[in-house]
């Protein structure tokens, strides 16, 4: 049976215009060369915008996206234009922090995944959201996420 090739990246080393929505984004794909090696990737996202679905004002979040690549990494380029497209979007912190990690095992299937959204808050309570895919594997080290609780005044 013939291996099924891999479409190159598209975004790579040209001008893309941002995404207007997450639906019109395009979330890309390469080869992982490790595949015989479990090991963690992490992708920190201290700026992440999206706006409340009720009034329209932008909400903050500081994401952070742990995963254990099967055969495919996430191209990074994709990956910021994608997250960027939330910058218009509206849907609550639940949806969106959890609808990244869907998207990304969908498109990755990767041996495991974690999101963290550490939302800023909103009339005064920081909701801060988390989903993961599963049992991390056997002997992978998944280091803190290494975001500080929401201290307020304190």
């Amino acid at each position: 049976m013939a291996k099924k090739s891999i479409p190159a990246p598209t975004l790579l080393g040209q001008h893309v215009a941002p995404p207007a929505s997450p639906e019109d984004a395009l979330l890309e794909r390469v080869p992982n060369p490790h595949t015989d090696t479990d090991y963690m990737a992490r992708f920190t996202v201290p700026e992440f915008t999206s706006l409340c679905p009720v009034t329209g004002q932008p909400d903050f979040a500081h994401l952070v996206i742990d995963y254990a690549p099967g055969r495919f990494l996430v191209e990074s380029k994709s990956l910021k234009l994608y997250l960027g497209a939330f910058r218009n979007h509206g849907a609550f912190h639940e949806d969106c922090t959890v609808r990244i990690g869907k998207d990304l095992v969908k498109l990755l299937k990767p041996k495991w995944l974690r999101i963290g959204g550490y939302w800023y808050p909103r009339g005064g309570i920081p909701i801060d959201v988390f989903w993961e895919t599963g049992a991390l594997p056997k002997g992978l080290w998944a280091p803190d996420q290494g975001v500080a609780p929401y201290r307020g005044r304190g």
